[in-house]
């Protein structure tokens, strides 16, 4: 049989129809409300290929060098040609098509989705979910051209490299394929039946308008209620400003995103009643699976569908003990407040053990080994849990700080390279010390505190370990349940190295990756790159990072600056001999300047991006560093058109880092922009005249300025007008009165360092709570 309907299935039945339709049928089968349909084998699809003789080749045809991208885009194009121009067996063709015509009427045709459902996408050490195609709204006309799509799916450029990069045999894979009638739902989300962190007793409900997809892919923000179960009743809700809507069209079927009426975009989502009968539904999902569930669910006048189940693997094994360190911690902390307030705590003088002192540029206390790095070539020596210490870092120095437990610098301020790459690593750095690499030795023990910019003579006890510290997991919130808010808030990625740790923190995206980091790892300018090892080489070192970021986030979106590095940073690469000496490069020739002047090396970065939207990353948006006005992007957009990059098509748009393009914002959003970021970084120094990097004047650098604020705020409120978005991406993103003014003007999204997203969020949350208190009062 090449199909089996859901009430036949069960979670035993993996390999026969994958993960998502055996939790489907097992879900049926346990009397729960799930929207009726069946599943195309995964047999039926094996025998297809086998059957038709194109199985060997197939697999012949993906199994390629995943580095490789032009091998990439051809095997998915031959797997695709294999796929859908080989015919269905005409009694397969018929099979499908009578189970499709049941979930009808004899009057109307029925709308179903059509979800890819692989046989691996459930494993414990491998997550294939989220790869394969599911098409909305799918009629009897194009149901077995979607089917065979579904199949077709299991080869796409990113599902091909996940395998490999995985070491997983194509030829284990195997995929079947939902067809279940559509829930036209009037409101959807997500259910967490217990704290996907802790384990404790609430359940968590995520809802928006329309269909689900919205709050699934991360599309919108929704509402957020918390129930305590203890209690029996709703405990927190927090409203969100839910701006778009997924929906079927009525006269073409097709699924659309439409913005939801202005009456109704802050308006509570579900009633109390909604609430109860998701947490009965809940409940039983949990009783029957015995352990905590995540939910997808739907609601249609007055009844609730289920549309997915899968259990909660976030909640931490020692959850239970959590209690009881939570009140060991509070008397701890009540003790140590008594002691102070009697005079009896035992201060000791840390100073003593202070060997050198610098600014605290990224957060963490870990003991090491120092190694002292006064050459390029010494890089090697610089161990798995060493504390490098050097003069200051250059890009070329990446490999080793990402070996580091620590980074000590003699020069540097709190937006040097070390500082910035220091924080996206997750290292704890200190810098700016001066006399580090002299002070220091090499092989001595010490322990550096990337909160108080102090490095110490021996091992602490308390400091964690070099050989334990765990960057990603320092990243991590303690709850993976983020605050809901109407502002995004995402985060500064300045190496692709960074991307596991940028997207554990749960931010919505990326608001900036830079390109010009992983140029300068190159050690070579790009023309001088280019000369050396062709065009298309430089390109595939560009998409290698650009793919590690959004393959992390997908399909979140990540926001990419073309290249904006000074000529004093090319000088110091091979080939650089021929850049201009600027006074100040900071005003000199980079960003989109250098980029239109130099149209052969702007092509070839352009092309990049072309070929990562080929290989499916539709989450990458392109922007566009230090433009001043419309006639820079008219010349930028004739670059895309001629690299293949069609503006109306792909997300784009500019930083606004001079006076000058704040003060045209709507003549740049005339030329077509979707999104206007702020630098604040640059923005500041334009602004008030102060070259941040000079120690003289560096005391009068302040992006809160009320002549930036003002720049800012303009900005915000026409392209507000304008429907356009608005970011931010400098340093000031991560600063508590930075974030309160911008979530007071509106801003669409807020980009924070990675250590600082969780705390952003928060900050965000009280804002727009705040705001609609004082609307009410």
């Amino acid at each position: 049989m090449a199909v089996l309907w859901l009430d036949d299935v069960d979670a035993d039945d993996l390999e026969t129809v994958g993960g998502k339709a055996a939790s489907l049928g097992e879900l049926t089968g346990a009397g729960l409300p799930v929207p009726p349909g069946f599943t195309v084998t995964a047999e039926t699809y094996r025998t297809f290929i086998e059957e038709a003789g194109i199985d060997e080749e197939l697999f012949a045809a993906v199994d390629v060098d995943p580095e490789d991208s032009d091998a990439l885009r051809a095997a998915e194009e031959r797997a695709s040609e294999l796929i859908l121009g080989t015919d269905l067996p005409e009694s397969v063709r018929e099979e499908i098509v009578e189970s499709y015509r049941q979930l009808g009427t004899d009057d109307e045709e029925a709308f179903v989705a059509v979800r890819s459902s692989a046989t691996a996408e459930d494993l414990p050490d491998a997550s294939f979910a989220g790869q394969q195609e599911t098409y909305l709204n799918v009629r009897e006309e194009k149901l077995l051209q979607r089917v065979k799509e579904c199949w077709a799916s299991l080869f796409t450029q990113r599902a091909i490299y996940y395998r490999q990069q995985q070491g997983f045999p194509h030829e284990d894979v195997d995929i079947a394929v939902v067809v279940q009638r559509m829930v036209d739902a009037e409101k959807s989300g997500v259910m967490f039946t217990s704290h996907p962190s802790t384990g404790d007793p609430q359940i968590i409900i995520e809802a928006a308008w329309g269909l689900g997809e919205a709050v699934v892919s991360g599309s919108v923000s929704p509402d957020n209620y918390v129930y305590d179960r203890v209690e029996k009743a709703v405990s927190d809700v927090t409203v969100a400003d839910k701006k778009t809507m997924m929906e079927k069209d009525s006269e073409t079927g097709e699924t659309v995103e439409r913005e939801v009426p202005a009456d109704r975009r802050s308006e509570r989502v579900l009633s109390d009643a909604e609430i109860e009968s998701l947490v009965e539904l809940g409940e039983r999902v949990e009783d029957h699976y015995g352990q905590p569930q995540d939910v997808e669910w739907a609601i249609v006048g007055e009844e609730v569908f289920m549309l997915q189940s899968r259990p909660i693997t976030t909640i931490s094994e020692s959850a239970s003990d959590a209690g009881a360190e939570d009140a060991e911690l509070a008397e701890d902390v009540d003790t140590d407040a008594a002691n102070h307030a009697s005079g009896t705590v035992d201060e000791t003088d840390e100073d003593e053990d202070v060997l050198v002192q610098g600014l605290g540029s990224s957060p963490g206390v870990v003991s090491g080994t120092v190694r002292i790095v006064t050459k390029l070539d010494h890089l090697d020596q610089v161990q798995e849990g060493d504390i490098l210490v050097t003069e200051m870092t250059m890009p070329d120095m990446v490999p080793a700080m990402k070996r580091a437990a620590g980074i000590v610098t003699d020069e540097g301020g709190m937006t040097s390279h070390a500082a910035i790459i220091s924080r996206e690593l997750g290292v704890p750095a200190v810098v700016g010390t001066r006399t580090g690499t002299k002070q220091l030795e090499n092989g001595q023990q010490v322990t550096i505190d990337g909160d108080k910019g102090t490095i110490r003579a021996g091992a602490d006890s308390e400091a964690e370990p070099a050989e334990e510290f765990e960057p990603v997991e320092a990243a991590r919130p303690q709850t993976p349940v983020k605050p809901m808010t109407a502002t995004e808030v995402k985060v500064n990625v300045s190496i692709p190295e960074a991307a596991e740790r940028a997207a554990a923190t749960g931010a919505d995206g990326v608001g900036l990756l830079r390109i010009e980091h992983m140029v300068l790892t190159l050690g070579k300018t790009p023309e001088r790159y280019i000369a050396d090892h062709g065009a298309r080489a430089y390109q595939d070192e560009l998409i290698e990072g650009i793919r590690t970021v959004a393959e992390e986030f997908y399909p979140r979106p990540v926001r990419v600056r073309t290249i904006d590095a000074p000529t004093d940073e090319f000088r110091d690469l091979e080939g650089g001999a021929d850049e201009p000496r600027e006074h100040n490069p900071m005003l000199g020739w980079r960003g989109i300047r250098r980029s239109l002047d130099k149209p052969d090396v702007f092509q070839q970065e352009l092309a990049a991006f072309d070929r990562i939207y080929e290989m499916g990353y539709d989450n990458v948006e392109l922007m566009l560093p230090l433009v001043n006005d419309a006639a820079d992007l008219a010349a930028a957009k004739r670059q895309m058109r001629e690299a293949g990059i069609d503006p109306n098509e792909r997300r784009w748009g500019v930083m606004i880092e001079t006076p000058a393009s704040a003060l045209r914002i709507e003549e740049l959003a005339a030329a077509g922009i979707d999104f206007a970021s702020f630098g604040t970084n640059d923005l500041t120094q334009y602004t008030l005249a102060v070259d941040r990097n000079n120690e003289h004047v560096a005391e009068r650098f302040d992006e809160t300025h009320p002549a930036v604020l003002e720049l800012i705020g303009r900005t915000i409120e026409t392209c507000r007008e304008l429907g356009i978005d608005t970011s931010i991406c400098g340093q000031a993103g991560s600063k508590t009165e930075m974030v309160n003014f911008l979530v007071e003007e509106g801003v669409s999204s807020i980009s924070a360092n990675i250590d600082a997203v969780r705390d952003v969020q928060h900050e965000v949350k009280r804002k727009e709570q705040r705001i609609l208190l004082d609307s009410v009062r």
